[in-house]
This record gives C-alpha cells, sequence and structure tokens, in this order.
C-alpha cells in the first residue's frame, strides 16, 4: 500500500507549532507571495503574525499540511517548501461536503511544477479519505499564472466577485474555481 501522505516527489507532514514558526514566517515575509494569496493590508509580517497562521493551518482547517521535499539522506531531514489546506466548512454546514483549498510555494521552489502536484495531492485526498463533493479554489485576477494552474488542473470557472479587493491602487476581481468529486474521478479514471 502507497504512503498516503506522499505524492511523486513530495512529502506531507502536521505543521509543528514550535518547529515550523520561523518556516512561517518565511512564507509570510515574502511580499510577492504574500500579495498573490492574501488579501490583507500590505504590512510587514512578524513572526507573531507566522504562529497565528500557523496555528489556523494546524488547528481550524480540515486539512493543513507541510508540503516538502524528502530528506537527501538518513542523517537529514524533510525540506519544507510550501503549505496546502482545505478550509474546513462550518459545522453547521458539514453536510454540504465542501471546502476551499489555499497553497503557498515558497519562493526558490515555485515554477518547478510542486503546486500542481500538492494540489493534485490535496484533491484526490479531499475527494477519497474526507468524502468530500466540492473543493473550491480562487485566484485574484491579477494573479493569471495561478488562474492558469488552475483551469490546467481541472478546475471550472464559477464566476467572478468583482472588484473585490484594493491592491495597488485599484479594485481587482476574486475568480472563483471549483471542481466536483464527479470531475475528479472523471480527470483520473
Amino acid at each position: 500500500m502507497a504512503d498516503p501522505f506522499r505524492s511523486e516527489r513530495l512529502i506531507y507532514r502536521a505543521p509543528d507549532q514550535e518547529g515550523d514558526v520561523d518556516f512561517f514566517h518565511s512564507m509570510e515575509t515574502d511580499p510577492i507571495a504574500f500579495q498573490m494569496a492574501n488579501t490583507s493590508i500590505k504590512k510587514p509580517q512578524s513572526k507573531d503574525d507566522a504562529k497565528k497562521f500557523l496555528k489556523i493551518v494546524a488547528e481550524e482547517t480540515l486539512l493543513g499540511v507541510v508540503i516538502c521535499l524528502p530528506a537527501h539522506d538518513a542523517q537529514s531531514k524533510p525540506i519544507p517548501i510550501g503549505v496546502v489546506n482545505l478550509d474546513q466548512a462550518k459545522p453547521e454546514d458539514a453536510h454540504h461536503r465542501h471546502a476551499d483549498i489555499g497553497v503557498n510555494i515558497v519562493k526558490p521552489y515555485q515554477n518547478q511544477g510542486y503546486g500542481s502536484e500538492a494540489i493534485r495531492w490535496a484533491l484526490n485526498w479531499a475527494f477519497k479519505a474526507a468524502g468530500l463533493h466540492r473543493v473550491g479554489i480562487a485566484a485574484f485576477s491579477y494573479n493569471e499564472g495561478a488562474i492558469r494552474l488552475y483551469e490546467r488542473l481541472g478546475f471550472k470557472r464559477e464566476g467572478v466577485v468583482r472588484e473585490y479587493f484594493w491592491h495597488d491602487g485599484r479594485w481587482w476581481d476574486d475568480v472563483q474555481f471549483g471542481m466536483l468529486a464527479s470531475e475528479w474521478d472523471q480527470r483520473n479514471a
């Protein structure tokens, strides 16, 4: 039986609320990556901000894992390169079996297919392990790379929340995508 917390090139592990603070802080302090994934006002991110994000990923999501490259040898540890999470529905909405996915890959590891691989792994987990019916994902309209990626992965564009947030002196849309379990099954038949 295959390890359920591995994909072709990656390992997925639980966040460590003590040991992962510096890694989460490194993700939060990359201003470009922060703007691609976060609607919060741009400001320098502190270690306390990173701890809050880490706590949310570790405790308040249906699935929250650190994405790692395997260790180079028996003496080293896996190398964290990002985070993927499925936001948990409120308890009163759990019967709808829906979650939203988020992914963040640190800059040195971007554009190497790791984000795609992690999203595919999380989708498989969502539909096969958690029994979800639908998974959503969103991209800011200026993040054209994410929009192309989500469409390439099989997400269907479901709508646009117009002028959703203010960024760099203008309003930007939030582009909404979704995938159903049946669509995942069909793509992976």
